[in-house]
């Protein structure tokens, strides 16, 4: 299994397809049973970061694995594939396999409001950092 934030992966697919080295790429993530991509929404991208990413995406399509992190609904995934014919085409090839888990609270929220509770119960105490 590989773990990437998408900003890193965006910019190694990148440097390959200048080198003329994306389907080798490709295939060396090939060989990850799976890519868990973080963050695919965090940072906006260009339509050459967009485009290598789609091609990642469609080459796993129904051979591997793909896990991706987006605090972003998919109805809003224009905002990250920037046409709207793309974003179709990536949200259609992920979903139709997938597993979707739509958390409601990130473990950062869980976590400060247990600390929360606990200081209140506590008042005299603190919790180291």
């Amino acid at each position: 299994m590989l773990y990437t934030t998408a900003a890193m992966l965006v910019q190694d697919l990148l440097v390959a397809k200048r080198d003329l080295k994306l389907n080798e790429m490709i295939k060396k993530l090939d060989g990850y049973e799976a890519v868990v991509i973080d963050d695919i929404s965090y940072v906006p991208y260009t339509r050459d970061e967009t485009d290598v990413l789609f091609v990642l995406l469609a080459a796993r399509y129904e051979a591997r694995s793909v896990v991706i992190t987006s605090n972003l609904i998919f109805s809003d995934w224009g905002n990250i594939f920037k046409d709207p014919m793309t974003t179709r085409a990536a949200i259609d090839r992920l979903v139709h396999h997938a597993t979707i888990l739509e958390l409601t609270e990130s473990y950062r929220q869980q976590e400060a409001k247990t600390r929360k509770k606990t200081q209140e119960e506590n008042p005299g105490t603190k919790e180291a950092t």
